[in-house]
Formats: structure tokens, C-alpha cells, sequence
């Protein structure tokens, strides 16, 4: 049974995500419409993904009656309302992280669906790629001893992004990286919240982060350390470290790699008809795979990404920032 999709947004990562859904049988997923504030860059976009609909509001696709579930791809202030838009027309919603600007719209948000009975899920597609399977499955057959240490490192020369330097665009690595590293945190241990949270950067003129460290310590002596960055390049790799060993993933935002102690493990990406914007963005098929299984199992979270890791992952973002000294209007 093909799940239609509504797509929020006609930017670099819809694009990609759609690219990334046509190397899915169009017997599982169909797009049906996509919307943009403005109409002409709805049309290109239906136009090059050959999609049959094109909208100027997100509205107008809120009640598509031919939609199931609504991918949102805008910039990170306007998934909140738009989520809520599209769940309260009784669409489910797959919406990009952030999920929202902070724990407490992340937290209505969450609600809102739960009372609606809807599938709702933050895009943290790393969890839904192959590497992130033989992850926990490494560590819970213990074969790295007790896990004390995470390190994790995300940032790009990313300087001229517009988005990520304005405070009223959402900008600032806290939020657009440091999720990434956060939410890998929150995979090794388990969900568990840290006893201590401490964390620093460096801020431009308009307040938002270009860089950030942070560690969370856990009981049991173990830590998590995660830096961010927006005007160099880091290693952006992880390891895992354990009592008797450890394991790497390169890439590990979006890792098709993973180094055990045992040896190398490759799950390769399909080609895809159209190029991408960022790299390696064809798995985001498996995250888009995710929502069809759990939405046809009438689930209304993912186990891969559930609603207690999205709210976990909020909270940080929102300790993280008040250290570090980045606040929104939505705060």
C-alpha cells in the first residue's frame, strides 16, 4: 500500500528528500503535492520531480484530502505552526529537525498528536540508517565493554548560510548541528539525562552561535563530548569508547560506514536520478521507509526516533543554548 505525500517547503532538503523517496517503488510512496510561500518555486519544483500539484500555502495542502502524511522542510521557526496546521487537518507529519524551537513548543507539539492520534516524527534520519542498527547492537552484545566516553564532532566553513547566522531565521549550530550530536548522546545512554550539562561557544553580532562545546556527565563516570562548528571544518566523526574497545563512524550524521573492533562494516546508497544537495542525502529513503512501516502499523510514534528522545533532545538544546547565551522570540 503506497503512502502520498505532501511536501512543505520547495528548498535544498525537500529536494533531496524527494530524490531520495523516487529510489523507493512508487508502490510505497507516491508524492502528491508540494507547497511554497511563493507559487512560482512550488511550480519548479513540481515541475522537476514531476509532481501533479503545486501550492502557494501550506494551508492548501493541509487539506489535500488526497494526502496521508506531510514531509516539512522549511526553516527550522516555521516547522512548529506548519506541524500544527497539518495535524490538526488530520495529516501525520514527518517535519525536520528541529523538531521545534524549544522544549516547550516541542512538547504541545507532541500532544497535539497524541490527541489527534497521529504519527508525528522528528527527521533525525541518522537513526535510520543501517550503521545505526549495527550501532546498538554492537554495544548492547557488549562486545566494547561499558561505554564511558562519547566524542563527537559536526561543522563545515558554512559561514555565508544565510539562515544559520540570523537569529529570526532560527540560525546558530546549536540547533542545525548540534542536534546531530546530541541525539547520539541520547542513542548510546539510553535516553538517560545527564546529571550535569556544561557547555560554552562563541556567538556572532546577532547572538547566535557559530560554535559550541558541551559535555554531559552521566552516573557511572561517563561523558559525552560534542563540539559544533560553523567557520571550519572538524573531523566530523563519533567514537564510542568502551571498556574494551571501541567503534568509529565516519559521517556519523549519515554514516554508511561503521569501524567495529570485529572489522568494517558498508551498507552503500542507491544512485539518484537527480543530484543532491548535501551528502549522502539518498538514505534519507530510510527514514521516509520508517514512517510508511510505522504509520501502517498504525503506530503513532517511531521506536527509531520516539517522542521521550525528541523532548530529551529539546531540553538539552535548551540548556545548551541558555549556557551558551542564544535565545529566540519563541522562548
Amino acid at each position: 500500500m503506497a503512502v502520498h505525500w505532501g511536501i512543505a517547503g520547495a528548498g535544498k532538503i525537500s529536494h533531496d528528500f524527494v530524490t531520495a523517496l523516487r529510489t523507493l517503488p512508487e508502490s510505497e510512496h507516491i508524492v502528491v503535492a508540494v507547497a511554497a510561500r511563493e507559487l512560482s518555486r512550488a511550480q519548479s519544483f513540481s515541475t522537476l520531480h514531476k509532481i501533479k500539484k503545486a501550492f502557494d500555502s501550506y494551508a492548501e495542502l493541509a487539506k489535500d484530502k488526497e494526502i496521508d502524511v506531510v514531509y516539512i522542510g522549511t526553516l527550522n521557526p516555521q516547522h512548529f505552526e506548519i506541524a500544527k496546521l497539518m495535524l490538526n487537518h488530520g495529516k501525520h507529519v514527518l517535519c525536520e529537525k528541529p523538531l521545534t524551537m524549544n522544549l516547550k513548543q516541542t512538547r504541545e507539539l507532541i500532544n497535539l498528536a497524541k490527541e489527534r492520534k497521529l504519527f508525528l516524527m522528528e527527521a533525525i534520519w541518522s537513526r535510520c540508517f543501517p550503521a545505526y542498527e549495527t550501532l546498538k547492537k554492537e554495544i548492547d552484545s557488549q562486545s566494547i565493554g561499558e561505554v564511558h566516553q562519547v566524542l563527537v564532532s559536526f561543522g563545515f566553513n558554512i559561514s555565508d548560510v544565510e539562515r544559520l547566522n540570523k537569529r529570526n531565521l532560527g540560525g546558530g549550530t546549536i540547533l542545525d548541528l548540534g542536534v546531530y550530536t546530541i541525539q547520539l548522546a541520547c542513542l548510546v545512554f539510553n535516553n538517560e539525562m545527564p546529571h550535569t550539562i556544561k557547555a560554552t561557544g562563541c556567538l556572532n553580532e546577532e547572538e547566535v552561535d557559530l560554535s559550541m562545546s558541551a559535555s554531559f556527565i552521566y552516573k557511572g563516570n561517563r561523558t559525552a563530548t560534542m563540539v559544533t562548528h560553523s567557520l571550519v571544518e572538524l573531523p566530523n566523526e563519533a567514537y564510542i569508547i568502551g571498556t574494551k574497545g571501541m567503534i568509529k563512524i565516519p559521517r556519523f550524521w549519515c554514516p554508511t560506514t561503521v569501524e567495529l573492533p570485529s572489522g568494517t562494516i558498508n551498507v552503500p546508497l542507491p544512485e539518484t536520478k537527480h543530484k543532491c544537495n548535501f551528502v549522502n542525502s539518498a538514505g534519507l529513503r530510510y527514514e521516509a521507509d520508517e514512517v510508511r512501516k510505522c504509520i501502517l502499523a498504525g503506530l503513532t510514534e517511531s521506536p527509531k526516533v520516539p517522542h521521550d528522545a525528541s523532548l530529551l533532545i529539546a531540553e538539552l538544546e535548551d540548556e545548551i543554548r541558555r549556557q551558551v547565551g542564544v535565545t529566540y522570540s519563541d522562548d
